[in-house]
């Protein structure tokens, strides 16, 4: 299926980028190739502006803005891809990584984690197990002389 066909990039089961939204540069792939290394446009820059995005609430616009500050120039989020020689193949790669990146910038934070005890019989356990090793320990040590 073509770019040009596809509906959009889905991020998660809420979140699909518009196709319109997304913006693609290409230039030549550093490094060692062949051939083809001089001519074709193989590297793949996907620039997406998230910061002016409809697909997104203001939740996650803020979540986004927080998490990947960094990244975002101007409120402008760029992915790279330049691994494969294809040009074709490096276009889907960059766009799973966008969709990697969002998603994992838009999750809600996890629970707060509330603090537990040891068990009584977890603690039982544990001590055996220190005490049969160091039974075990004590076996291997030379016999005392005398």
């Amino acid at each position: 299926m073509t770019a040009s066909h596809r509906p959009g990039l889905r991020v998660s089961g809420a979140l699909t980028i518009p196709e319109a939204e997304l913006s693609w540069r290409f230039s030549r792939s550093s490094g060692p190739g062949g051939q083809g290394v001089n001519t074709a446009d193989s590297r793949v820059e996907l620039v997406w502006d998230a910061a002016n995005s409809a697909a997104l609430s203001e939740v996650q616009r803020t979540r986004l803005r927080e998490r990947l500050g960094t990244r975002l120039v101007g409120g402008v989020l760029t992915i790279a891809a330049s691994e494969h020689r294809a040009q074709l193949r490096n276009r889907d790669a960059a766009r799973e990584r966008l969709a990697t990146v969002v998603a994992e910038a838009i999750r809600p934070p996890a629970p707060p984690r509330r603090a537990t005890k040891p068990s009584r019989g977890s603690k039982e356990r544990r001590l055996t197990a220190k005490h049969r090793r160091t039974d075990v320990k004590q076996l291997r040590r030379r016999p005392p002389e005398g």
